[in-house]
């Protein structure tokens, strides 16, 4: 008790309780001290990420707007040079003295110029397939190979064949002798992506060429009779020379000169005509 009521100790206890409450209020305030700094810092942070963000975004819409106009730049100039390339392949096409049908590997013509319509008689083949094409023209070497299906085997593979001649009917009911050259198109991956087919009317070169043909035989056979001819006037006149029934040896030699001069007259009248059509 007399403890308690010392002065002295009472002092010391009351140094002691503001020593601690000053302790304790100092690590309160350093803690608060602490968290608002913290809490500073983050604001600070949040600030310059809340304007960093729309910068990054305007940068990144220019970019995407530069690669769209590059892009649509770059497929203008492609379409341009499409344009361009079908323009030029027309114009040759156009131009060409032979016909040229496109067919694709389904077996329907998918181009054909000027001279391939006149050719085959149709005021636009495309869309038609082969078959509707050449109905039953037939190849003609290989009399029992239709031109449709020298198309069909090519496209699929099955054969390789680059020139033939076949027989034609025009949808007018026209005879024609056409010849055909296949070039193969392949695209960029090796496969095939179509036919190509070169037409040239050879009517003219074929009737000229049956003209010659039967002109040799006639020749052959007018080489003949005239040497059956010589040889009998031959044997006439030696039968005159040695003074037997002279009249009528001559009747004789006369028809028979008569005759040769009709032979080499239809021979000669021949001739003209194949030199007419050759010019």
């Amino acid at each position: 008790m007399r403890l308690l009521t010392n002065p002295l100790f009472i002092r010391m206890v009351v140094v002691l309780l503001c020593s601690v409450a000053a302790f304790v209020l100092g690590i309160v305030a350093m803690r608060m001290l602490r968290r608002g700094m913290v809490e500073d810092g983050g604001a600070a942070d949040g600030s310059s990420s809340e304007q960093a963000l729309p910068l990054q975004a305007y940068a990144v819409i220019q970019q995407l707007k530069q690669q769209k106009f590059a892009l649509q730049n770059e497929q203008q100039t492609e379409r341009r040079r499409a344009k361009t390339s079908e323009h030029i392949s027309a114009a040759i096409l156009g131009k060409l003295p032979c016909g040229m049908l496109f067919v694709a590997t389904n077996g329907l013509a998918r181009q054909a110029n000027a001279a391939a319509r006149q050719i085959l008689g149709f005021a636009s083949p495309m869309g038609m397939s082969v078959r509707e094409l050449f109905r039953d023209s037939r190849v003609i070497i290989e009399t029992g190979t239709t031109v449709a299906e020298v198309f069909e085997s090519v496209l699929h593979g099955e054969a390789d064949v680059d020139q033939f001649e076949s027989s034609y009917v025009s949808p007018a009911g026209r005879e024609h002798t056409l010849k055909f050259n296949l070039v193969p198109v392949h695209g960029g991956d090796g496969d095939m992506v179509g036919l190509a087919a070169l037409i040239s009317d050879e009517t003219e070169t074929a009737n000229l060429r049956q003209a010659r043909i039967m002109h040799a035989e006639v020749s052959a056979e007018m080489a003949l009779e005239l040497r059956t001819s010589l040889s009998t006037i031959r044997e006439w006149a030696q039968q005159v020379a040695v003074g037997r029934d002279t009249k009528s040896f001559a009747s004789d030699i006369s028809a028979e000169t008569e005759r040769l001069e009709q032979t080499v007259g239809s021979f000669l009248a021949g001739h003209e005509k194949v030199s007419a059509a050759r010019a």
